[in-house]
């Protein structure tokens, strides 16, 4: 059994559920019924979630949710904690997993990259002429990346066809490799990139998570932390001497990986111990004075 008392469970499965609505409806009632807390999209293509609980709770959803035919063979990536890591329970419906608004959609079970273990991954970081896309949000790349990966210019995964079309185009022969936190929004990215005729694509298998966890690997050439959908924030990714700090204070560009929302705007911003005393947490004056007058 855990040395701690609540676990931390991330996974996903891309599979046709034509129930979906319905499912969501009883996924919510059932989580809420098991007293685990956390946010979970289930769609007609398929269940994105990430939830904690204690161990026996946790123990529960992986056995329950691999008993539904459609769910048997899903990987879930755990972390231990000392407590929940989220507020309530979400269990909401959408009509993606991955919100691209393609013309032609993506389905990951017919069209998707190769699969690289962490140990392939970090070999072939270490390649000549290769490249490597950060298949997460700008913000998210900001506090944490693998070396040399290029920084998305997008701030949702809508904007990544875009993003590709406009940027990307004379990669086409390149070898491309795409990471993300725990791997489903690259399940999507490579196969769309594979449908725009870039040639050899792969991903990182389970993402960064994954990576971090792998005892060869220990997280090597991955710089900073890993932005995580959670009461956390940000979790530590590379275990060896070469960690490092890579963000940046938004007011004085510092070097710091600590994550504040702004009470107004709610836009989250890395600050340094000094400048998030100075500002109390606000992005810039405006937002002050508007908290000041409201």
């Amino acid at each position: 059994m855990s040395t701690h008392p609540y676990r931390i469970l991330l996974f996903y499965k891309f599979v046709a559920l034509e129930d979906s609505e319905t499912l969501t409806a009883e996924h919510l009632q059932y989580c809420k019924d098991l007293g685990v807390k956390g946010r979970i999209l289930i769609s007609p293509e398929g269940i994105n979630g990430t939830l904690s609980g204690t161990w026996e709770q946790t123990e529960q959803y992986m056995n329950d949710l691999r008993a539904d035919a459609r769910f048997a063979d899903v990987v879930f990536k755990i972390d231990e904690s000392e407590g929940h890591a989220f507020k309530k329970i979400f269990v909401r419906h959408k009509q993606e997993l991955v919100t691209f608004r393609l013309e032609q959609d993506v389905d990951p079970n017919v069209t998707t990259g190769k699969h690289l273990s962490p140990k392939e991954f970090y070999e072939q970081l270490q390649q000549e002429d290769v490249i490597v896309i950060d298949g997460r949000n700008d913000y998210e790349y900001d506090i944490g990346h693998f070396r040399g990966a290029i920084r998305p210019g997008v701030e949702s995964s809508r904007e990544f066809p875009e993003w590709i079309r406009e940027n990307l185009s004379q990669y086409k022969d390149k070898k491309i490799l795409t990471y993300c936190t725990g791997g489903v929004r690259c399940e999507k990215l490579s196969g769309f990139l594979m449908n725009e005729g870039f040639n050899d694509v792969a991903q990182l298998d389970g993402g960064i998570v994954t990576y971090s966890k792998d005892p060869e690997v220990q997280g090597r050439l991955f710089d900073g932390k890993c932005y995580v959908f959670d009461e956390r924030i940000s979790v530590k990714i590379n275990h060896t001497d070469e960690d490092v700090v890579v963000g940046k204070c938004f007011h004085c560009e510092d070097t710091t990986d600590h994550y504040v929302n702004c009470p107004v705007c709610n836009l989250q911003h890395i600050v340094c111990d000094s400048c998030e005393d100075e500002h109390e947490h606000y992005c810039s004056d405006a937002c002050r004075e508007q908290a000041l007058v409201g």
